[in-house]
């Protein structure tokens, strides 16, 4: 469970479509402590600061969902229609951060 001053941030991470408590405690050990960090930073940038934090990379479904809670759609939709997109833009974030 996160400390008490995370709370608010944890709850409101939580509740958003296609992400719950494992996704809020991931997302908020990369820094990332609300909806509007997560509308400003995009899901591909998010998914980057997880796999950062990690030491076993995140699904991919994670990148579907967090798209999906921006977008209001359901991840599954997401990676049908998007997901190829997705991880084009995830390599590409990849490889510039090599450079």
């Amino acid at each position: 469970m996160p400390a008490r001053k995370n709370s608010q941030a944890w709850d409101e991470i939580a509740a958003l479509p296609n992400l719950g408590a494992v996704s809020a405690k991931m997302l908020l050990a990369a820094g990332i402590a609300s909806l509007t960090e997560l509308q400003a930073l995009g899901a591909v940038r998010c998914f980057l600061r997880v796999e950062q934090q990690l030491l076993k990379p995140p699904s991919l479904n994670l990148l579907y969902a967090l798209e999906g809670a921006l977008v209001n759609t359901h991840w599954c939709t997401v990676k049908r229609e998007v997901g190829g997109q997705l991880i084009l833009e995830l390599d590409a974030a990849r490889q510039a951060l090599k450079a």
